[in-house]
């Protein structure tokens, strides 16, 4: 019986003292110490119910552990080097949990059970980003100095037989606890204090990684509040939203002249969709910041069109992707890059070919990393990846991909190469270097790397302003229309769910020779990017997407989706309506200034609105209405 209480006790204690230093890190400022008790309290119930389910191998172990093994010398020195080899893994995963909190301000989520998947970059990021050896050494030679301490108690546990009465109790405690853990806790038991700094403080790593696992795809219905189908697709088409059914050809209703109403001087031939790694728009000179990083954006900024509040859909790179590819809210779960049957989906790509244009996705990594490679290929894209850049042109690479100046270069060769045969082209380019390690090749700007965010997002801005300079010397440059945004921000850490600053991203529209300079205020979303180009180009297809097009006449547009894997957030009027696993709801009042989030009540219309997204979005992908015809 010793035994599992002492490994429990030291599991305790090590959960402890991982958020005590967690809570300190983030400081009395996002946590105030009125908060802490509660996290306290929570954090025990969690650390609990995970200890109960740690706990029940040792208890089979002694529950069926000889009594004549228990004096061996073999026998004892396995025992210490099992509780070395457990100690070992608690620490690393604290190691792991804070390493986690500072990239993410949370515990182990999905993006943890998604990385998973993607051990060669996770793991090779890890290895070039921290000193790994050192770690280890440090966490075995601590895991090592606690077994020393206690082997005495060890050793005395050990002469002390168990009689039959306590074999078996192990034994149900060996088949109870895991029950007990897994069926008495619940991942929204950490939910309810208005503050979600707290209440991701009050989990446990193991818990909310377990909980990733089950939710990793949601269905919407099951979790979500709904309404009938009927009525969701009859509030829709009061918003304008009314997308093309799946057998429809594809038609359109514009005019071939881009018109007075317009911000351009005329429509472009082409497209270049630049999606930077992390680009939140407080790093951008034009949007405030005033560290001077982005010298490059902030002038194709003063001679474009810069939408001043933009909003992406998600935390990764993949819901960037989905929501700039077809336009959909981003359904509870796993991205739509990620699930099968995502192939002939109503993309751009797919739209613009069928009308003859050249399509790209151009990617400084390898594409198989979060699938994209077979996302795009699937959707009608020419796939142009790490894989495809000639050895002599890569200058520099870390475990993401090459550094973005080769990115671009390679880019400029495949664009040139498209546009020769005479035809319009749609390129998407997908940037890698503003991400940890945060390395890029030296003397290009004024911080050393590795140059930590600062660094990466000033040298994305160098590599940036040289391809456009490198773009303005290629003939197809003056029928070019260049749209710069990001495929997320840097962190959404925030005391809210979803902090809506968190999720504001730079979007500018620039060609010398197309675009009228200017701002654009009202609230636009990523997912309304795309019908927003397919309209800039004069062409069919703008009607087969959930967004709609920036200048289009109809309801005021001026609202956002934002979300995470579950928490699925409708922003307008200045209200955030939230929608959360177990039908539950909540509502945020939102500074237009500041974005400073407050509750408020929940507004039944809003609410309604956001439900009928969010169902017909979900249900549309399951039931193939985001296919096209062929």
């Amino acid at each position: 019986m010793v035994m599992p209480f002492l490994a429990a006790i030291i599991m305790l204690g090590v959960f402890t003292i991982t958020r005590l230093g967690l809570m300190l890190y983030t400081g009395s400022d996002e946590v105030p110490v009125a908060f802490w008790p509660v996290i306290l309290i929570k954090g025990l119930w969690f650390d609990l119910l995970v200890s109960a389910v740690f706990v029940s191998p040792i208890c089979l172990y002694e529950a069926m552990l000889p009594g004549s093994w228990r004096s061996m010398g073999r026998h004892r020195k396995l025992r210490f080097l099992g509780l070395w080899g457990m100690v070992l893994v608690l620490f690393f995963g604290a190691a792991a949990e804070a390493t986690f909190w500072i990239e993410f301000s949370t515990r182990l989520n999905f993006i943890a059970v998604d990385y998973l998947i993607y051990t060669h970059e996770v793991i090779g990021n890890i290895l070039e980003s921290y000193p790994m050896g050192w770690i280890l050494i440090l966490i075995s030679v601590a895991a090592g100095s606690m077994v020393w301490l206690l082997r005495f108690f060890i050793a005395a546990v050990d002469a002390k037989p168990i009689s039959g009465k306590g074999r078996a109790l192990l034994a149900f405690l060996a088949l109870a606890l895991p029950v007990l853990g897994f069926g008495l806790g619940n991942i929204d038991q950490m939910d309810g204090s208005g503050n979600n700094y707290a209440e991701e403080l009050s989990g446990n790593g193991y818990f909310t990684f377990a909980a990733a696992l089950r939710r990793n795809e949601l269905d919407y219905n099951t979790f979500y509040r709904s309404m009938p189908q009927n009525e969701a697709d009859a509030l829709l088409k009061r918003l304008d939203v009314e997308r093309t059914p799946l057998s429809a050809p594809l038609k359109t209703d514009m005019n071939d002249d881009a018109g007075d109403s317009l911000p351009f001087k005329r429509r472009p031939m082409n497209i270049v969709l630049i999606s930077v790694e992390s680009l939140s728009a407080s790093f951008v000179g034009a949007y405030g910041s005033p560290k001077s990083l982005t010298p490059n954006l902030d002038r194709l900024a003063r001679e474009g069109l810069v939408f001043q509040r933009a909003f992406a859909t998600g935390t990764r790179t993949v819901r960037g992707l989905e929501a700039m590819s077809i336009g959909i809210p981003p359904v509870p779960g796993q991205s739509i890059l990620h699930r099968p049957g995502n192939g002939h989906l109503s993309t751009i790509g797919g739209l613009l070919k069928k009308q003859g244009f050249s399509t790209l996705f151009l990617y400084g990594g390898y594409g198989y990393f979060d699938n994209m490679n077979a996302y795009f290929s699937a959707n009608d894209y020419e796939i142009v990846d790490r894989t495809s850049f000639s050895k002599g042109s890569v200058i520099f690479e870390n475990i993401w991909g090459v550094a973005d100046e080769v990115l671009f270069s390679n880019a400029i060769e495949a664009i040139t190469r498209v546009a020769d045969r005479n035809k319009p082209f749609f390129a998407h380019v997908m940037t890698t270097s503003n991400h940890r390690p945060y390395t890029y090749p030296g003397g290009r700007i004024d911080i050393p790397s590795p140059g930590g965010r600062d660094g990466a997002v000033k040298y994305t801005d160098y590599a940036l302003g040289k391809f456009i300079q490198d773009a303005e010397e290629q003939t197809w440059f003056k029928d070019t229309l260049f749209v710069i945004t990001a495929d997320h921000c840097a962190s959404v850490a925030g005391k809210t769910k979803l902090p809506v600053k968190k999720y504001h991203i730079p979007l500018i529209f620039y060609g010398p020779d197309i675009v009228k300079p200017g701002f654009y205020e009202p609230i636009v979303s990523q997912i309304d990017l795309m019908p927003t180009l397919i309209e800039v180009l004069g062409k069919k297809g703008d009607d087969h997407f959930f967004g709609r097009a920036f200048f289009e006449e109809g309801p005021d547009l001026n609202r956002a989706f934002i979300s995470n894997y579950q928490e699925l957030g409708y922003l307008r009027n200045g209200i955030m309506t939230v929608l959360l696993p177990n039908k539950r709801v909540e509502s945020y009042r939102v500074d237009p200034i500041t974005y400073e989030q407050t509750s408020a009540p929940v507004d039944p219309d809003l609410l309604r609105e956001a439900v009928a997204y969010y169902q017909t979005a979900s249900g549309s992908f399951k039931k193939g209405a985001l296919r096209i015809s062929p």
